[in-house]
């Protein structure tokens, strides 16, 4: 019987959280040269967030989109998190864990945790959480993360046992998962959480205007402290130059996702600061492989040869890593061999192919975000596949509407992405090519038994190295027949303004600012 005890570290964090945290001051309120109100002692009584989409909503059980998650991390908590510095998996909501046998994982969860309503945190919470998020009712976008589990049992108040179908290697990381977080089954059971959400994150829910904003406040009960902004605001700004102004302005505290053809513009900007590092997302071009046509690996080939993505990413000054492989540097199952390994530029026999099998007798159709980038690989894509003598008309939908067309199979080819906030391999292949998510997180329709078999084996094994080996297969199996083109990986992105510190930006694109304060 192996047992092991993850000592509760976070105990420390809490000390230091609280002692940065700030109690309330009285001293008078000034306001910065944008226009911003602050309270003294180091509170900030306003701090903006702009993004170019709206969120899909606001339940981490029935959304999957990282717009979404951008304003659920901060009102919802996970049993698990990732050490920012170290990419560590540590406890958040779990205080430790056990894991006496392969099959069976036993959590003690934190006794200081509750709501926002009032109702503690506990054992059943997560059993509520993790039920609803696996039942096939529910219909959860994210079902797969706790596709291996086969029994939730409550053993005391604060003590859950999960027992699951198989040895599952990268369960941890599934549970650090934003998708994976806590909801208040009391909430859950009165109210839409999609729009009236309920946590045990640092900050609680105020409001939600559709299109235009989310409003949060600091939750005071909060136990590692309150956090120093006191009004947190998710502000729909849809150009993204308006948002960069409304950020040199001071009207605007904090974009991310900056864009390569703005960044020279942000950097001059005097009073923001610019953080980059290395990321774990990918983009790529994907096939609807439910139509007959997009199963033609002739196809395929043509179209990969035809996009330059060379071209593509020197177009995004610096921030982007050209690789063929769908798994970057930085996710569990990347193999530098894969780095060109997929189909090498090639217009003259694209050129040859379209001609040869009549590909462009037909009007293919590329569905695409209304985001920067996405919209900048679509026109970018769209020329060279004209050039090689493709028909392609471009159909560009808000975040929303995109994330729900792609999934109903209503597009011929599209740009899709992946944060990867797992960091696992297996958690990057499985909700997006495995044939179990179509119709759900496969928004490729992809189905191939050969495909399926090395994922199921990457996470069946708890041999790290054997995970290693049938990822790499499934990476490479992608990439011998194109039924992923890869345009690239990801580098993580903030501007803040230049008057506070302390934002957590991490490799998976997820950013934190509880711990936000003034300079």
């Amino acid at each position: 019987m192996k047992k092991v005890w993850v000592l509760f570290v976070a105990l420390i964090a809490a000390v230091v959280l609280a002692a940065c945290g700030g109690e309330s001051s009285s001293a008078p309120s000034q306001t910065n040269e944008g226009g911003t109100t602050e309270a003294g002692g180091g509170e900030i009584e306003e701090f903006v967030y702009a993004s170019t989409s709206d969120v899909a909503g606001l339940s981490p059980i029935l959304t999957n989109d990282s717009v979404s998650a951008n304003v659920q991390e901060h009102v919802y908590e996970t049993l698990f998190e990732r050490d920012t510095d170290t990419g560590e998996l540590i406890p958040s909501l779990a205080e430790s864990y056990e894991n006496p046998d392969e099959l069976t994982w036993i959590f003690k969860i934190r006794e200081d945790v509750v709501f926002h309503d009032g109702t503690p945190l506990n054992a059943e919470s997560v059993k509520y959480t993790f039920d609803k998020l696996r039942d096939p009712a529910t219909a959860a976008p994210r079902a797969s993360l706790l596709e291996p589990v086969d029994e939730i049992t409550v053993e005391d108040e604060f003590t859950v046992k999960i027992t699951t179908k198989y040895p599952y290697g990268p369960f941890l990381a599934s549970l650090a998962h934003s998708n994976a977080a806590i909801v208040s089954p009391t909430a859950d059971q009165a109210q839409d959480l999609m729009s009236n959400p309920v946590g045990s994150g640092p900050f609680k829910f105020v409001s939600y205007t559709p299109g235009d904003q989310v409003v949060l406040e600091a939750f005071e009960d909060y136990r590692d402290g309150a956090p120093d902004i006191k009004k947190l605001v998710f502000k729909v700004v849809p150009e993204i130059s308006t948002a960069i102004s409304m950020l040199q302005t001071g009207e605007v505290d904090f974009i991310d996702n900056l864009p390569s053809e703005q960044i020279a513009r942000i950097e001059s900007i005097q009073n923001v600061d610019i953080e980059k590092k290395d990321g774990t997302s990918v983009f790529y071009l994907a096939f609807n492989q439910s139509r007959p046509e997009n199963q033609d690996e002739n196809f395929r080939k043509a179209v990969a040869a035809a996009v330059d993505r060379d071209t593509f990413v020197g177009k995004l000054n610096g921030l982007g890593l050209r690789s063929d492989s769908v798994l970057g540097p930085m996710v569990f199952g990347y193999n530098e061999s894969k780095n060109a390994a997929g189909q090498a530029y090639d217009p003259e026999l694209a050129k040859q192919l379209v001609e040869e099998n009549g590909y462009g007798d037909r009007t293919i159709s590329l569905l695409t975000a209304n985001r920067d980038n996405f919209i900048l690989m679509a026109e970018i894509a769209q020329a060279q596949l004209t050039e090689a003598g493709f028909n392609v008309k471009i159909e560009t939908m808000e975040w929303a509407t995109f994330l729900d067309t792609a999934r109903a199979g209503q597009f011929d080819i599209t740009f899709l992405s992946w944060a990867n906030l797992t960091q696992d391999g297996s958690e990057m292949f499985y909700p997006n090519l495995h044939t179990d998510n179509i119709g759900s997180s496969n928004r490729a329709q992809y189905s191939n038994a050969e495909f399926d078999e090395l994922v199921d084996a990457s996470r069946t094994s708890v041999d790290q190295e054997e995970r290693l080996n049938y990822l790499d297969q499934a990476n490479g199996l992608l990439l011998e027949q194109n039924d992923v083109v890869v345009m690239y990986h990801g580098v993580v992105t903030g501007a803040m303004n230049s008057e506070y510190t302390n934002l957590i930006l991490e490799p998976n694109g997820k950013w934190t600012l509880k711990d936000v304060t003034r300079k």
